[in-house]
């Protein structure tokens, strides 16, 4: 690991990582994307034999009812039962965030309120470049499907047999997730985002991926919603000369099997960091003057997962304003949050939890404004809107208020 001191250059840069994205992934996304749009199905073939250095056909991209029944065979019964376990967490953590619809009507005949109800068709993108990964599925589609969405069209980068791990396509099926797409890439997000002759055109895009995954989130936002900026994963440890080295060398290690992943440690001590410079072999190490600075360097970090490995970790959650998921303790490493706590490990990555939240309900959501208004109601509020549009030189929407009366 490399030491890194506060304020200098190298520092000032990890805190600014997002800003730092590269030029030519930025550009090749844009031509991709564009590429799609207009090509659909006959670009989605070119960048998968491309990428993935698969051949498929068109009829080839949507995974088969005979396909994801198959995947059943290559399947340990006892996945099935540690899942079910799994979901039961996951949906327990996200019934407690559904909102209601609600209303209230005052003495005058205001009435104001909300509606709530689900985005309609949700694109999950579900990496498997490097690695298939699975819980992607149970930790995307569980929030869409307790927030009532419709329709959810799952899309994922084929393997070298033409095909998609088994158990994603269990996990899918189990969840009943409604289509599934061996298409991996920006030009998966793209599928989405416009649609193409074979995958249909979705309202907002939701999951995880690699740098040219999260640049084509961010470019196709504004075509579609997406959920927030969730690239490469990264970890950010505070510790003191109470942490157990070897848990967090342990932890600092486990982000290095991400491509692209990002360790950091912040820490009052030391020896704990001259340790772990030796034992870890890439991250960085900032030293800290004391908690309370940590605590400061991590809001500017704003990472993905946080993990405080003090003796007393609630005194330093108090002062923490930006991170996506927090975990207290010495017994709460950032796996168990990525597998089986409940809430979804999809989360904002690059400095940008100072904005975006973790994967939730509120996601899978949108809301109507309700209002109602009286004839004795308006005409209570007849004075200011006069006065307002008539400042803003907009006179007909005057108009439309005095022709009631």
């Amino acid at each position: 690991m490399r030491l890194v001191r506060v304020g200098s250059k190298e520092f000032e840069k990890l805190c600014n990582r997002y800003n730092n994205r590269k030029k030519r992934i930025t550009d090749s996304v844009s031509k991709i994307i564009e590429d799609v749009r207009f090509n659909g199905d006959e670009a989605l073939i070119k960048y998968t034999r491309r990428f993935d250095k698969v051949k498929l056909a068109p009829r080839q991209l949507k995974v088969t009812e005979s396909e994801t029944s198959g995947a059943f065979q290559d399947i340990d019964s006892d996945f099935i039962a540690e899942l079910k376990n799994i979901t039961e967490n996951v949906t327990r953590f996200y019934k407690k965030q559904i909102k209601k619809s609600w209303r209230v009507l005052d003495e005058d005949g205001v009435m104001l309120g909300e509606k709530y109800q689900p985005i309609e068709r949700v694109g999950i993108y579900v990496p498997a470049g490097t690695a298939p990964l699975i819980s992607t599925v149970y930790m995307t589609v569980l929030p869409a499907r307790v927030a009532g969405v419709k329709s959810i069209v799952l899309v994922t980068p084929p393997n070298k047999y033409q095909s998609v791990d088994p158990h994603i396509l269990a996990v899918a099926n189990l969840l009943k997730v409604d289509e599934i797409y061996k298409v991996g890439g920006a030009q998966a997000i793209a599928a989405l985002a416009f649609g193409t002759k074979t995958i249909p055109k979705v309202d907002k895009i939701v999951g995880p991926g690699n740098a040219y995954v999260t640049e084509a989130k961010r470019q196709v936002f504004g075509y579609v919603d997406i959920d927030m900026i969730a690239g490469p994963s990264e970890v950010v440890i505070i510790a003191n000369r109470s942490t157990n080295p070897l848990f967090a060398t342990k932890d600092l290690e486990a982000q290095s099997e991400h491509f692209g992943g990002l360790s950091i440690l912040v820490t009052t001590s030391k020896p704990l960091a001259n340790t772990l410079k030796k034992e870890v072999d890439s991250g960085y190490i900032i030293l800290a003057k004391n908690l309370d600075e940590a605590c400061d360097i991590v809001n500017r970090l704003a990472p993905e997962h946080l993990q405080i490995m003090v003796k007393d970790p609630q005194k330093c959650l108090k002062k923490i304003r930006n991170a996506g998921a927090v975990f207290l303790g010495q017994y709460t490493p950032t796996a168990i949050g990525d597998y089986v706590a409940g809430p979804s490990h999809v989360l904002p990555t690059g400095g940008t939890a100072r904005f975006f939240s973790g994967l939730g309900i509120d996601d899978f959501v949108k809301s109507s404004h309700i209002i109602s208004y009286s004839k004795k109601a308006l005409e209570k509020a007849k004075r200011s809107i006069e006065k307002i549009s008539k400042l803003e030189g907009l006179t007909k929407h005057m108009e439309s208020i005095k022709v009631r009366f």
